[in-house]
């Protein structure tokens, strides 16, 4: 079969013709028009379309021009349809590519991809490298509702290979449900990129940062916790003590306490916060809620002498680090210029 390159070709084709009368009547049949603005209904459609579209192009030949002939025909007959235009009939193709070029998903992810916007999808095919990774923030865009640029923040500052990874005492402080959703909760390391700090902050100034930029560290933080307080104040016999954060996880339904520590790792670290945690449990903890977590972010930590100092810890506990920033190597960072030396030199200019 000769191979057609020019898209006026198609129009005269007995196959094209018989394959977009079918694919107009599907459209009719399925009411798009009506429920275009139905989630669901037009990304399903895009599904089976894209499926339709990679099929064709493998099997019939009709050359290069196919999917602009076919834009062409399709937004003739429904204008007020702009899913139709050439570029987004090549994204529903790239969609439909990306899960099944190497293997076939199954009904249920199928299900959830519908479910997210169509802006959503293009945005996790374009940045995941793996079907696992662009199915995992799928699902949790559907279960946090997250906007688009949300989702890009997530994606791009590698929450998929981040969650879950902290080391903990999770599996032999906690029941099995809430050890699995806590460990899954917690994440390692966690960026701070929003931060702003000199090269030799303090422990004070870490805190100060975060607080000031909640809405940031609470995204980042993930779903589901509830600002406490900073420095709360408890007081143990005749003494008093500071948490440095303290916060309420609504979907494990518990207090977690974070220590925040500019340095490495030390054991010392998982004592003085189990001392927290006991104190919060004994003082704050309500009946309905579940045991307080703690929660030690360190700018550095030794993974098996994280593991070793949490080993005998009977509050659950786990250690991250932390990043204050992703986008730039160390030693270009040493020679940008900080925000004091910006901001003096925009001032001639202000």
């Amino acid at each position: 079969m000769r191979k057609l390159t020019k898209s006026t070709n198609l129009s005269l084709n007995s196959e094209y013709k018989s394959w977009l009368k079918t694919l107009k009547q599907k459209v009719l049949q399925t009411q798009l028009k009506a429920a275009v603005q139905v989630n669901s209904t037009l990304l399903a459609f895009y599904w089976e379309l894209g499926e339709d579209i990679v099929r064709r192009q493998a099997e019939a030949n009709w050359g290069d021009g196919f999917l602009k002939q076919l834009s062409k025909d399709l937004m003739a007959e429904f204008p007020d349809i702009k899913g139709f235009s050439e570029r987004n009939l090549k994204y529903i193709r790239q969609w439909h590519l990306f899960y099944t070029h190497e293997q076939t998903i199954g009904q249920q992810p199928v299900a959830q991809l519908v479910q997210v916007p169509w802006g959503h999808n293009l945005q996790i095919i374009s940045k995941c490298q793996s079907i696992q990774e662009a199915l995992y923030y799928v699902r949790n865009t559907i279960e946090y509702g997250w906007s688009r640029s949300v989702l890009t923040h997530q994606i791009e500052s590698d929450l998929w290979q981040r969650k879950g990874k902290t080391v903990s005492n999770f599996n032999s402080t906690l029941p099995a449900a809430q050890s699995d959703l806590a460990q899954q909760t917690l994440k390692d390391p966690y960026v701070f990129d929003f931060l702003t700090l000199t090269q030799s902050y303090n422990e004070k100034e870490l805190e100060q940062g975060l607080i000031e930029h909640i809405t940031q560290f609470l995204l980042e933080l993930g779903a589901g916790f509830a600002y406490m307080g900073k420095q709360v104040h408890l007081q143990v016999g005749q003494q008093d003590f500071y948490v440095d954060l303290l916060f309420y996880h609504t979907h494990l339904h518990c207090y977690v306490v974070i220590e925040l520590k500019t340095g490495d790792f030390k054991p010392e670290h998982a004592g003085k916060l189990n001392f927290y945690i006991t104190t919060v449990d004994k003082q704050l903890r309500r009946e309905g809620d579940a045991p307080t977590v703690g929660m030690l972010l360190c700018k550095n930590k030794d993974k098996m002498v994280a593991e070793y100092a949490l080993s005998d810890i009977q509050k659950p506990i786990g250690v991250s680090e932390y990043q204050l920033t992703q986008s730039l190597p160390e030693e270009l960072q040493s020679q940008l210029p900080s925000i004091e030396e910006i901001e003096q030199g925009l001032g001639g200019e202000l």
